[in-house]
């Protein structure tokens, strides 16, 4: 019944925009802590946001058909990108043994790593392993595989196998798409793949994402956003979306 009265005030909300509290509890004939806490839970599967006395329709998450090609990618939130980077780079320690996924925002941190001695770096990213190459002493393992122009990074079972007989501290992920229900999504498979194979080899996992991510969606799953430990974005990040990544028990770092 519970379950049954949730999928009716979603609907309700979907087609009106809106609904308040009093006026649901009415509908239903239960009280108003039972619908407080009804769009509790509804909040967090990402289904809608809640509001003074009531709640509203969740925008729905813009769709993302393809990857942008890696030179358009490195010129949108630029200076975002950069801060984030800088901060996911304090998050390593010496000693540890990272994976760097490939990706735009990723990238950044490199410069920062030039400090940390001794350090491993694993990737499949062509511009992330020349650029540790050049401005640290880390020890850089490439992942084999097939090579994609596209993403300029490497994937496929090669480099899937490699990844399953590695343990790693810390793996730094970037994602193409990010919302509260579906969590980090992607539209290419191969790339996919790799990334939850990333995530299965490390400890913790820290996720690089500037705020414009939040509210795509790709079509192919690579995450829930319980699987990460901790989310790096920018102040642009919603309020509302703070909110749900933090009572996931994520840790929330905005720069």
């Amino acid at each position: 019944m519970t379950r049954h009265r949730r999928n009716q005030i979603l609907d309700l909300v979907r087609n009106d925009g809106s609904a308040h509290v009093t006026s649901l509890a009415r509908t239903f004939g239960v009280s108003t802590v039972t619908i407080r806490n009804d769009l509790a839970k509804l909040e967090k599967t990402g289904a809608l946001l809640r509001d003074r006395g009531g709640a509203i329709a969740a925008p729905a998450p813009r769709q993302l058909k393809s990857l942008l090609g890696l030179n358009e990618r490195a010129t949108l939130n630029q200076e975002a990108k950069q801060r984030i980077g800088k901060a996911a780079a304090q998050l390593v320690a010496p000693g540890d043994t990272i994976i760097m996924d490939a990706g735009t925002t990723v990238v950044e941190m490199s410069s920062h790593l030039a400090g940390i001695i001794p350090l491993t770096v694993v990737t499949n990213a062509l511009n992330v392993a020349l650029t540790i190459g050049a401005a640290t002493e880390a020890q850089v393992v490439f992942l084999g595989g097939t090579l994609s122009r596209e993403a300029s990074s490497t994937g496929g079972p090669l480099a899937e196998q490699t990844l399953a007989n590695l343990a790693v501290q810390k793996v730094f992920l970037g994602t193409q798409a990010l919302d509260l229900e579906s969590g980090l999504t992607d539209t290419t498979l191969e790339i996919a793949q790799v990334k939850r194979a990333m995530i299965t080899a490390a400890k913790q996992v820290f996720l690089l994402a500037d705020s414009s991510k939040w509210d795509q969606t790709g079509f192919i799953k690579v995450a829930q956003l319980q699987e990460i430990d901790a989310l790096i974005s920018d102040e642009n990040f919603p309020a509302s979306a703070r909110m749900a990544v933090e009572r996931l028990g994520i840790r929330l770092i905005l720069v």
